[in-house]
């Protein structure tokens, strides 16, 4: 088993940045990669971001690439999600997420085996 806990996450004005963070726990040895999703009321579980724990794939969405940049210090198990330029439309619980399997697809939920307990994003106009 992997645990994860996010924090950063809070009340920012558009525009403003914000910077999270995922700290992994457990079998650690484990992890293939680590992700990103955020989910708004309402909404689908939306992927963001996913980084290779032990390579140089890096993955993002079309609505934040440019603005959201993912990376990680394996040394601490941390994977960290710099925000910029942040939109009302960013408002949403925001998830980090671990992937054991080598072979699943990087932009899907359900290729994730262990979630955080999501941290709270809230953008005002």
């Amino acid at each position: 088993q992997v645990q994860l806990v996010e924090s950063g996450g809070g009340l920012v004005q558009a525009g403003g940045s914000l910077r999270l963070s995922c700290a992994a726990s457990g079998r650690t040895f484990s992890i293939y990669a680590m992700g990103w999703f955020r989910q708004a009321p309402g909404k689908e579980r939306e992927f963001l971001a996913a980084i290779q724990w032990s390579g140089s794939f890096i993955y993002y969405a079309d609505s934040v690439k440019g603005r959201f940049t993912i990376s990680r210090d394996n040394a601490k198990n941390m994977v960290y999600l710099q925000m910029n330029s942040l939109k009302p439309e960013d408002t949403a619980v925001y998830y980090c997420a671990v992937r054991v399997r080598p072979n699943s697809d990087y932009f899907s939920s359900a290729s994730y085996d262990y979630w955080g307990q999501g941290t709270q994003v809230t953008v005002s106009s």
